[in-house]
């Protein structure tokens, strides 16, 4: 039976904040990328057949994040989309299988759910939770979501546990729009981001981990991975065109923090991801949210964990 962990994508943040917190905590963890990087020990493509057999040997657990991301919508085809988020997935998932792994994590993404996020002018903010059905808007989210499919079929047809993992955002890059980049500086952005959309790259880590342990007791499972929102269901009406007023109440003294730093709020909010499902279902407890945000900018100066900081940049919104 096998004992180590396959990262996929090790070269990514995700994929080397995983490897370096699995290698900190002394378990044997393999690091696959096609780029070469320290957090990487075996460097070819996931749609390479023989090489990710080999890559499998002595795997007891797969935490799959390679994938080509949004910004790469501009740059890269629909079939380079294909063959890495399709068909590089269904190669691990059949690899898997055939070694015998005991759970197989997959990193998907909330830009699944697409434009169901995008309400009309009269309604309240999208409620994002597991039972919004998707409508995706883009290769990167239709391929995505084709990956959780396989991964469900495979557990279905070949009893590969598999949990796939909805993330928010979590890098730290500007916001890959202009308008949003010319309004705010990113730390603002960033940190408004967490009342609804973003996610702690330390919590990011600790769900994978927290999910590979649960994939043999759930069998399947899908969950949103995001900061715990301050918001409740029955604020989503407000939320739409008072989001400061609504904060006041679930925040008490975040305006002195902002005034402080100069930064402002949007108007309102189009959609709020509930992370209900990944807390109860999974037993993870994130660590970040919006109230911790401003503690840590407040102590530190940085909104950013110290992983975050450790990781750096890596130009995930550049073409390639």
């Amino acid at each position: 039976m096998g004992t180590h962990i396959l990262v996929t994508g090790s070269a990514g943040h995700l994929g080397e904040a995983l490897v370096r917190t699995l290698r900190a905590a002394g378990e044997p963890v393999r690091g696959l990328d096609r780029v070469a990087s320290p957090w990487t020990d075996i460097v070819g493509s996931i749609s390479d057949r023989a090489l990710v057999r080999a890559a499998m040997a002595g795997v007891s657990g797969v935490l799959h994040t390679a994938t080509l991301h949004k910004p790469h919508v501009a740059t890269r085809s629909r079939q380079d989309f294909v063959d890495t988020n399709v068909s590089g997935t269904l190669c691990l998932l059949e690899a898997a299988v055939d070694a015998g792994v005991q759970a197989f994590v997959c990193t998907s993404t909330t830009s699944t759910f697409g434009d169901a996020m995008r309400p009309a002018p009269d309604q309240p903010a999208v409620w994002v939770d597991e039972t919004l059905t998707p409508r995706t808007k883009n290769v990167y989210g239709a391929t995505k979501l084709a990956a959780e499919a396989l991964c469900e079929e495979l557990h279905r047809t070949a009893g590969l546990p598999c949990i796939v993992l909805r993330t928010s955002r979590f890098f730290p890059e500007d916001d890959d729009e202009p308008a949003e980049r010319a309004a705010r500086s990113t730390a603002n952005l960033q940190a408004n981001e967490f009342l609804h959309r973003r996610v702690d790259i330390e919590d990011v880590v600790e769900v994978h981990r927290v999910a590979l342990r649960a994939a043999p007791r759930l069998g399947f499972d899908r969950c949103i991975v995001s900061a715990t929102t301050p918001f409740q269901r029955e604020d989503a009406a407000a939320l739409r065109h008072d989001l400061a007023g609504v904060l006041r109440r679930r925040v008490p003294g975040w305006e002195a923090v902002y005034a402080q730093h100069g930064w402002t709020l949007p108007a309102g909010l189009e959609r709020v991801y509930d992370n209900l499902a990944a807390r109860t279902r999974l037993g993870w407890t994130p660590r970040t949210d919006f109230a911790a945000v401003l503690a840590r900018l407040q102590a530190t100066g940085d909104i950013r964990s110290p992983l975050a900081q450790a990781i750096g940049c890596k130009g995930y919104h550049a073409a390639g």
